[in-house]
């Protein structure tokens, strides 16, 4: 049987979500440098669209961006095509970013935009959310539980996936994960709460 993991809500701050253990992906800090100075740098690097600030952009954000596509579109060649697509609007829409401190917020914002745009144009009917590449999920073969939760994550409708990846995977908050999907704070609360509750009863009924 396998058991459904403590997806409650109410986190403490600071704490590791269960979902972002069970995933196990790069979202997790990786102990890269993320701090203000990096971001400022970046900002203006992009800003200027000084050579190399794409190559930076990407070696820093670039598999956190392609996991939370790959939540959101089940499938990997279309991940790394939305990550080109995010680096293409970042570098276009660079004098756009106001708050350098907000740089890691604003991409995953492009990014999660850019994947369901494409899964509205794709149309394509649901497949399981199978881990398909080691770039993002390791080199082992993944535990039962883990893929249970992904094959779960995949029968949600994809703005709840959205908001379930962005808040409990790459760590945004409820204000950053209405603004990237573009719905109300309320909205988001209520997608994160039917959300977690329809993980468990999937979880539960494929553990039977």
């Amino acid at each position: 049987m396998v058991k459904s993991a403590n997806f409650a809500s109410n986190r403490q701050e600071g704490a590791t979500h269960p979902l972002s253990a069970f995933l196990s992906v790069s979202c997790s800090r990786d102990g890269k440098p993320r701090g203000d100075r990096l971001n400022d740098r970046l900002a203006a690097d992009l800003r200027a669209r000084r050579p190399g600030a794409l190559e930076e952009l990407l070696a820093t954000f670039g598999r956190e961006i392609q996991a939370v596509a790959h939540l959101v579109l089940h499938s990997q060649p279309d991940a790394e095509e939305g990550v080109i697509d995010t680096m293409v609007t970042a570098w276009r829409r660079g004098d756009t970013l106001r708050d350098p401190a907000a740089l890691r917020t604003w991409l995953l914002r492009i990014a999660t935009r850019h994947a369901l745009s494409r899964r509205r144009r794709a149309a394509a009917p649901s497949t399981p959310l199978l881990p398909d590449d080691d770039r993002v999920v390791g080199d082992t073969a993944p535990p039962l539980e883990r893929v249970a939760l992904l094959q779960a994550l995949a029968e949600l409708p994809p703005h709840m996936r959205a908001a379930v990846a962005l808040h409990y995977v790459a760590d945004l908050t409820v204000d950053d994960v209405a603004l990237a999907l573009g719905r109300s704070r309320n909205t988001v609360k209520s997608q994160l709460r039917i959300g977690l509750e329809r993980l468990r009863v999937l979880l539960d009924d494929g553990g039977r």
